[in-house]
């Protein structure tokens, strides 16, 4: 046998027999037989090219196969290790070849689904993950604290009423803690010179007072490793839930490089559990809960690394937190892959000893690009948190991104003249410079450990509906955007229910009732005789739920998230705009148009999701409209099969019998956070803490 090699990179094999004479046949023969039927033997591949089972065998090599036991599998594919956390799943790893070509590594794959003793496999494909904190034309160095009067003037067209009053309304700032950054932390405390100003701090500090501080929660942060022997956080640390996908070792350390770009983890746990009172740095929102990292992002990822990280210690983990995601370029269509996705089922369902685990996800930087949320699948998954930011001035930042799946907002960076988020950094630093929704998704996630500290019976989905039934929109109204839905819910695709406030939701949890049992209901859209899609033409689809979901055994009368499964085909994807209405008449726009996004791909079973009509009674007709007005006039395309699903109860949740929510009208006015402590919940919050005596809290606060 003898190879000799053509310019298109086929061979040309020559099997002289006994006779003398040469048969001949080329790769693309024996590739398009493999490719028409894999479970053709060697002795009929033979007599289809008319050469024995031996040349056929040895050939297939070349080309990366070989048949076992009736089955084609690759050849230099051999199993390496178990995929870590996932039962019966495996790492295959195939010697590097240069000379094969891509449509070989098809064929491997086609080979391995094709055997009868494997239930799926996927060729591992690097994708492209970027940390949500940088802001690329922020100069960070002429950052400076700014007083609240001058960047009042960015809100208020007349401000002289209250800079006159400034002195009347001074508060004296609450040095209970001697962390040399504690001043910075806006965020954490009422620094208002005047009443005039909204409220812009995550009403924290009540809960200090009552001792609820995260105790006994464990959070980890999903990201480029920790620090973890930074003076500030090496009492926190935990290594029991820590670990190193990329290396595949349990020590999470960053690597240290010049651009000191492997801090972006390090600065998020700091964040959430920064040490109170040891002078050094600040104080993380939950200063006492357990911190971990686990580390995928300083390194090649694919499905694998992220499902590894998603489902590492799911039994012990209470909270993750990411602040990464797809890139936010405006054109970029990702989603969780077929391994994250099942880390992520598993997590809800059987983390936290079946409770849930709480998945806290960044909503996005790509505004600047006209980029939606709601093309990223991880925001727009049913079981993340997905968290906006509002700047300090209460303020829409100019990287948010929108999308109906926003369920809430903390605060983050703003425009050159507002604060960032002060943190940990590299080397045992500090840093106030932390920006983006890479900033807002950690807060966030320290505000849920302080709930679950006061109940950890909570589930994943008791959170998201204290989440909506906790948040304030007061803040942040003069923002365009608000309405009420009709369940009685403000809401705003910039900011989700609003504002994160600590004290009620941790409030509201002391006494909480789990919600009733999940439903789901499944609807595909009505017949359309015309599924053209065209240049200003507006397509309406129609989703009838009330039969469908009665018949089905799977009626609901409140609701929780909506996804809409998208199939459909068009020449520039970008210039596409959705708007989802519900019976009830609430409207959520689920797409808006991205000028960056120039592809025909279309969408294929994408799901858009929205919680804008969270509460409402979903019976009725839902509508979907799509519409092209960017352009250009040529833009054309197909609709496809469209799928409503609908999440809810057929049940009204306790916390709702009452009826809807009632918005403290007057929050703004709310001045000394510190003193709110005057409630049943909190009297009986500071019972159950009875073991920490006041005089020990104190301590806590004042200590110098």
């Amino acid at each position: 046998l003898w190879f000799r090699r053509f310019k298109n990179n086929d061979f040309e094999l020559e099997d002289k027999e006994r006779s003398g004479a040469p048969k001949k046949f080329q790769d693309k023969e024996l590739e398009q037989l493999l490719d028409e039927d894999p479970s053709q033997t060697l002795s009929e591949l033979g007599k289809i090219l008319q050469v024995d089972e031996s040349t056929v065998s040895k050939r297939s090599k070349g080309l990366g196969m070989i048949q076992k036991q009736g089955h084609w599998v690759p050849y230099e594919l051999k199993p390496r290790t178990t995929v870590l956390g996932f039962k019966d799943t495996y790492i295959w790893l195939k010697d590097d070849n240069p000379s094969q070509k891509k449509r070989g590594n098809i064929r491997l794959t086609k080979a391995l689904n094709a055997n009868s003793k494997i239930v799926w496999a996927d060729q591992q494909k690097i994708v492209k993950r970027l940390k949500r904190d940088y802001i690329s034309f922020v100069d960070l160095e002429s950052e400076k604290p700014l007083i609240r009067e001058k960047r009042l003037q960015f809100m208020y067209g007349d401000v002289s009423n209250a800079i006159n009053n400034e002195n009347h309304n001074a508060v004296h700032k609450l040095r209970i803690f001697n962390d040399e950054l504690w001043d910075q932390e806006w965020y954490l405390q009422d620094t208002r010179t005047n009443k005039a100003l909204p409220k812009l701090d995550l009403n924290v500090l009540p809960l200090y007072r009552l001792g609820i501080t995260g105790r006994g929660i464990k959070i980890a942060v999903l990201d480029d490793g920790l620090e973890y022997t930074h003076d500030d956080l090496q009492n926190n640390y935990d290594a029991a839930i820590s670990y190193d996908i990329n290396e595949g070792d349990d020590d999470p350390f960053p690597r240290y490089n010049m651009s000191g770009m492997n801090g972006h983890g390090t600065r998020c746990a700091g964040e959430i559990a920064m040490e109170a009172n040891n002078q050094k740095c600040g104080v993380g929102v939950a200063f006492e809960a357990s911190i971990g990292g686990i580390k995928l992002l300083d390194g090649l990822v694919n499905d694998r690394v992220e499902g590894e990280a998603l489902g590492y210690g799911s039994e012990l983990i209470d909270i993750y937190t990411a602040s990464w995601g797809p890139a936010d370029d405006g054109k970029s269509l990702e989603a969780p892959g077929r391994l994250a996705i099942e880390a992520l089922e598993r997590g809800i369902t059987e983390g936290r000893n079946g409770k849930g685990n709480i998945y806290v996800w960044a909503s996005g930087n790509g505004g600047s690009k006209s980029d939606d949320c709601g093309c990223d699948g991880y925001v727009g998954s049913i079981y993340t948190v997905a968290v906006g930011s509002a700047s300090q001035t209460g303020r829409f930042p100019w990287y948010g991104e929108r999308c109906p799946a926003t369920l809430a907002t903390t605060y983050s960076s703003g425009a050159y003249y507002d604060q960032m988020i002060a943190t940990t950094d590299l080397r045992n630093t500090c840093t106030t410079k932390h920006t983006g929704t890479s900033a807002s998704a950690p807060l966030a996630a320290g505000i849920l450990a302080l709930a679950l500290q006061v109940n950890n019976n909570l589930t994943w989905r008791d959170i998201q509906h204290l989440i909506a039934w906790s948040s304030e929109y007061i803040p942040l109204s003069g923002n365009p955007g608000w309405f009420k839905n009709a369940a009685g819910f403000w809401f705003n695709s910039h900011f989700g229910f609003g504002l994160m406030n600590a004290y009620a939701l941790v409030m509201a949890s002391y006494n909480w009732t789990t919600v009733p049992e999940k439903t789901i209901c499944r609807v595909d859209n009505s017949y359309i005789a015309d599924i053209r899609l065209i240049y200003r033409s507006l397509k309406k689809l129609q989703f009838d739920t009330t039969n469908v979901c009665l018949t089905s055994g799977s009626e609901i009368i409140f609701l929780e998230h909506v996804e809409i499964e998208v199939n459909l085909k068009y020449s520039r994807r970008g210039a596409l705009q959705m708007r989802l209405i519900a019976p009830s008449g609430t409207s959520a726009q689920i797409l808006t148009p991205r000028k960056m996004d120039n592809s025909d791909a279309g969408f294929t079973k994408w799901k858009f999701m929205s919680v804008a009509t969270w509460g409402e009674d979903p019976r009725g007709t839902w509508t979907l409209d799509i519409l092209d007005e960017i352009g250009p006039v040529q833009n054309n395309g197909t609709i496809g099969i469209f799928t409503l699903i609908l999440h809810g109860t057929v049940q009204i949740p306790v916390y709702r019998l009452n009826g809807p929510r009632i918005y403290n009208k007057d929050y703004n006015r709310i001045h000394k956070t510190y003193d709110m402590v005057e409630s049943n919940a909190a009297n009986a919050i500071e019972d159950k803490y009875d073991h920490i005596s006041l005089s020990e809290i104190n301590s806590i606060w004042y200590k110098q």
